[in-house]
């Protein structure tokens, strides 16, 4: 958990005579920091699912890698944190922050009314929009094609794509399951009529799947926006990383993460005209 200055200096106090560590990095591993652990400053402990490239994945090496680690290691570098990342299932990453096992949650989590009751949001960092990955004899061609008794629907439990389908499709049965390939396997096999998740997951999978599944990107909801959770009540972290955000916007910051890891993507998404993930234009 982050630890105040003051805290860490006395501890380097009482260690005093014991052998330094060397070296000093603002790298982060899977649960743990790299570098020197003595160095003064305090730690950032951020919690994500790491199953969701290329913002929350692992490296070749098994260590944290994608769009949120790099953010997340820029906010630290700026704000002279030393950060750790906590791989953290998708259900226990809000309970994290209520047991003080994380500092923030930075997991492609949508900004929702219930989620805000429980823990603090950033300003947004990034924009989504649904999209059905269907069985290619599902004969799915649009939301309403969905909800009709004998259809079946994945979704990730707890994901918007689980909290749209509940409100608005009470007609089909909903399959829910515990990660996002699963409900992938569902339909590639023909197990489910289509799958709900956001339009960068289903363009990656049908690409990957063109002979079983299609895709259907027409808009049946508002843009979703991602924030980072804090504690409620954490007020810094808050106000520093809405600071951060702010700034990402207006630097550059959101463009060096877009070429590095989503350049094809970004082309495809402007020859469909959709919305792009760092577009935060009303």
């Amino acid at each position: 958990m982050r630890k105040t200055l003051t805290a860490l200096a006395a501890a380097a106090l009482l260690a005093i005579g014991a052998t330094a560590l060397a070296g000093c990095s603002n790298a982060q591993q899977d649960g743990a920091p790299v570098g020197n652990a003595a160095d003064g400053k305090p730690t950032l402990t951020v919690a994500m699912e790491l199953a969701y490239p290329p913002f929350e994945t692992k490296d070749d090496a098994g260590s944290p890698a994608g769009i949120a680690v790099d953010f997340m290691s820029d906010f630290a570098e700026q704000y002279g944190y030393d950060l750790v990342v906590e791989n953290t299932a998708w259900d226990g990453l809000i309970p994290s922050l209520q047991t003080d096992k994380a500092d923030c949650v930075i997991s492609s989590m949508t900004i929702t009314d219930e989620r805000k009751e429980v823990v603090d949001f950033t300003d947004p960092y990034a924009m989504a929009q649904l999209a059905i990955l269907a069985n290619a004899n599902s004969g799915v061609a649009s939301i309403e094609d969905l909800n009709q008794p004998g259809k079946k629907v994945a979704v990730k439990t707890g994901s918007t794509g689980d909290v749209y389908a509940t409100k608005n499709l009470p007609e089909a049965q909903i399959v829910r399951l515990a990660d996002e390939s699963a409900c992938v396997t569902e339909v590639v096999q023909g197990k489910a009529d289509g799958f709900l998740y956001d339009q960068l997951t289903i363009y990656r999978n049908q690409a990957a799947n063109p002979d079983d599944t299609v895709a259907v990107y027409i808009p049946f909801q508002d843009a979703e926006a991602w924030g980072i959770a804090v504690k409620k009540g954490d007020t810094e972290l808050l106000g520093q990383l809405n600071e951060f955000i702010a700034q990402s916007k207006e630097d550059g910051e959101f463009d060096r993460l877009t070429e590095k890891y989503l350049a094809e993507e970004k082309k495809a998404f402007d020859e469909y005209n959709f919305k792009w993930f760092f577009d935060f234009d009303e």
